[in-house]
Formats: C-alpha cells, sequence, structure tokens
C-alpha cells in the first residue's frame, strides 16, 4: 500500500515531468494526475492549490538534489574538485534532465510569485552554502562571493546547455578545463 509521503512524492516527480514536457502553462492538477497514473483529483486533495502544488515540486526537487550531493562533504580533496563539479554539471544536463528544465520554470514563475520565489531562496541556499565551505576550506580569497559565483558559473553552464540560445552540446572535457580554470583563479596554490 501507498503511504501518503509517497504518494506526495509520486505527484512531485510527476509536475517534474508535466513541467518538463508542458512548461508552467501545462502544469495542472488534472495533467500531473494524468502524468502520474492517478485518477483524477489525486493531485487536489493532497496538494489543494496551485502554490502548494508549485511548493512541493521545489521541495522535491531539493530532496532528489540533496540524495544525489549526500555524498559530498565540506572537505573533498581539491583535486577531486573539478571532477565532482563537471559530473554535476554532467548529470544536470543528461540523466537530470528534466530536473533543470522545471527548475528553471519554476524559477522563472518565481518572478511573479514572491511566496515561490522565497522557497527558492531557501533551497537554494544550502547549495551556495556548501560551497561557501567548500571554498573557505580550500583557502579561497573570499568564499563567500566566490561560492555565489561558482554556483551561478556551473548554474549557467547547465542553462546554456540546457535551455540556451547558445546551442551548447556537453563536451566533458571543455567543461572541466573551465572549472580548473575557475578554481585555479579563486583558489589559492590550486593544482589539478
Amino acid at each position: 500500500m501507498t503511504t501518503a509521503p509517497q504518494r506526495r512524492a509520486a505527484i512531485a516527480d510527476a509536475a517534474i515531468a508535466t513541467l518538463a514536457a508542458e512548461g508552467m502553462r501545462g502544469l495542472t492538477h488534472r495533467a500531473v494526475d494524468r502524468r502520474a497514473g492517478l485518477p483524477e483529483g489525486s493531485c487536489s486533495y493532497y496538494f489543494r492549490t496551485r502554490q502548494a502544488l508549485l511548493e512541493a515540486t521545489v521541495q522535491r526537487l531539493s530532496t532528489l538534489d540533496d540524495e544525489m550531493v549526500a555524498p559530498i562533504s565540506t572537505k573533498p580533496l581539491m583535486a577531486d574538485l573539478p571532477e565532482l563539479l563537471t559530473g554535476m554539471v554532467e548529470f544536470a544536463v543528461t540523466t537530470g534532465r528534466d530536473w533543470a528544465i522545471a527548475r528553471y520554470e519554476l524559477s522563472l514563475e518565481a518572478t511573479r510569485r514572491p511566496e515561490l520565489r522565497a522557497v527558492l531562496v531557501a533551497v537554494g541556499k544550502r547549495y551556495r552554502d556548501l560551497a561557501i565551505a567548500v571554498l573557505t576550506e580550500a583557502g579561497a580569497s573570499d568564499p563567500q562571493r566566490q561560492g555565489r559565483d561558482l554556483v551561478a558559473y556551473a548554474d549557467g553552464l547547465i542553462f546554456d546547455t540546457v535551455a540556451g540560445a547558445g546551442g551548447r552540446e556537453f563536451d566533458r572535457a571543455e567543461v572541466r578545463k573551465s572549472i580548473v580554470e575557475l578554481l585555479t583563479q579563486t583558489i589559492p596554490g590550486f593544482q589539478s
């Protein structure tokens, strides 16, 4: 038997897939029910309002990201950092492509919904804090700014590959080289 938390996760997963396939305009309670293979009304039973569904989707993306990032400590071997970041970008543009598209859809929607923006900012803070902690441990000269910039840089690479007008194709070696160059400028004495 499916528990309420499992059903909520399944609905949020279906919302992610719906956002990736149909965009924000296609995200309705009925569309999520159909994608999840649930009886009509299931989504609205668990998430009464569109705002509740959007927030649940952001939280589910956060949970999925946490599961992926969990093995990372704040003290990785610095030589492994470029590989780790390259792998995260690669995941986001391949296996996690739907997650990236859904996140961008939600981010754009959040520009018009302050309550959704607050949820996205809170979730995003965790990843910026992790980058800041890693760069602090590595001896970066301005880890607060540089940690935020590192996350923005990775996000920009992902966006350009998944949705950008630049038509960028993911090239693992090229992305890794760019990350090494960025870390070399950020962390005194960094060598990969």
